[in-house]
């Protein structure tokens, strides 16, 4: 069943899939190359009347701003701030709400400059994949000029948002993942599969980034040094509540890092198996195009790590109780049991299957994590719960001895 698209039994090469632009031809449009730039323009002969073509609107601001969502990767941007704004949940560390707000908008603006300058230089790619050629830059809703323009201010806003709001830390780790994705990732494309694990890398940096923002540890010190959270009788441990510095150690920000960067194989290496025809149209080298059984193989690998990696290394470093550990491994034997149906029948079905797991995998593994977040006792905080300062403070009333 399984079968490279890269070399077919007949032996066509890599390039083949490309498509020259002869095969759009039609005899109602003639199609010449633009002198001014890298496009194409279609001139309508005799045979068809100029009514039968549309012109193109105006950009209103509506249509500039759904431009610029477009340019952005909207829901690719709006997934970075939500995982940045897990980080920031899970720190023991108080937080106040401009850091919070600044984080969630220098995360932003990160995210679409680089996603804007990755679009940038993929038009003449983007405009062979169905999927892409609807793109602000391939349809000329906007310029290169002007995306060049949005990329500059988003990607200058950004880092000194973060860096004047938060810290340093937290600017340079945005600032590192808006040039990793703008520069050797989108090189790398259509170089070496290893692109994937570079993506991996930029789509693993959010949660850190809400970590730092807090104020939390990257590297280990004299002041905070690495604290393993054995499972104590599967309970939070009272010492993380009187002492967050215990949590505030580089295990934890690792921790948030490996379930980000596992989860995204099974995440990508799924959607890029049903679209791999138009990456290999537009010239990537994907594992989806090259060798799709070794495209599941990889997701297979990575749902596997992710159950040591929730149920050992998150408790590990004090992210959440032990009880964490247990609760997770049902949604994680679920995605464990759609990559190994991917990965053993290696069709379009079982990969938009473990694909649609995955969209529901990660909100779920982060809100169970908030569930049981190490030193917070929810049932107290919506008032179910017995304050223990109370308790002790009634009882040693109870005790005291009546005065003659």
């Amino acid at each position: 069943m399984w079968q490279s698209t890269a070399r077919t039994r007949t032996g066509s090469a890599f390039t083949s899939f490309f498509f020259n632009n002869s095969r759009w031809a039609s005899p109602a449009i003639r199609i010449t190359r633009n002198p001014h730039s890298y496009g194409l323009i279609a001139h309508p002969t005799n045979d068809v009347p100029r009514s039968a073509f549309k012109e193109v609107d105006a950009l209103t601001p509506a249509r500039l701003t759904k431009a610029y969502l477009q340019l952005s990767k909207s829901s690719l941007t709006v997934l970075n701030v939500l995982t940045a704004m897990s980080g920031v949940a899970l720190s023991p560390l108080p937080t106040t709400v401009p850091v919070l707000l600044a984080t969630a908008v220098g995360t932003a603006l990160c995210s679409a400059s680089a996603n804007t300058l990755n679009q940038i230089q993929e038009v003449p790619f983007d405009a062979q994949m169905a999927r892409t050629r609807m793109r602000p830059i391939v349809r000329r809703a906007v310029s290169p000029l002007h995306a060049t323009a949005f990329a500059t201010v988003t990607g200058i806003a950004g880092p000194v948002i973060l860096w004047t709001m938060t810290n340093p830390t937290t600017a340079l780790i945005g600032a590192g993942t808006l040039a990793l994705y703008a520069g050797p990732y989108t090189w790398m494309k259509r170089k070496s599969i290893a692109n994937t694990w570079l993506g991996a890398i930029v789509g693993a940096a959010p949660p850190v980034m809400g970590w730092t923002a807090c104020g939390g540890q990257l590297f280990p010190s004299l002041s905070h040094p690495i604290h393993i959270f054995t499972p104590s009788a599967l309970s939070s441990i009272p010492d993380a509540v009187l002492d967050p510095s215990l949590i505030n150690s580089p295990l934890a920000p690792l921790a948030l890092f490996a379930l980000l960067f596992s989860w995204q194989f099974p995440h990508f290496n799924s959607l890029s198996y049903v679209v791999r025809g138009s990456y290999a149209q537009a010239g990537c080298h994907m594992l989806s195009v090259l060798d799709p059984r070794k495209n599941a193989l990889v997701s297979l690998r990575h749902a596997i790590m992710l159950i040591p990696a929730c149920s050992i290394l998150i408790p590990l470093s004090g992210l959440t109780t032990w009880w964490f550990a247990l609760s997770s491994l049902f949604p994680n034997i679920v995605l464990l049991r759609a990559s190994w149906t991917f990965w053993k029948n290696g069709g379009e079905k079982q990969a938009r299957t473990l694909f649609r797991h995955c969209l529901w995998y990660l909100p779920l593994i982060l809100g169970m994590m908030m569930a049981h977040k190490q030193g917070v006792d929810w049932l107290q905080w919506i008032g179910l719960g017995t304050d223990p300062d109370k308790t002790k403070n009634t009882t040693h009333v109870l005790d005291r001895p009546e005065s003659s």
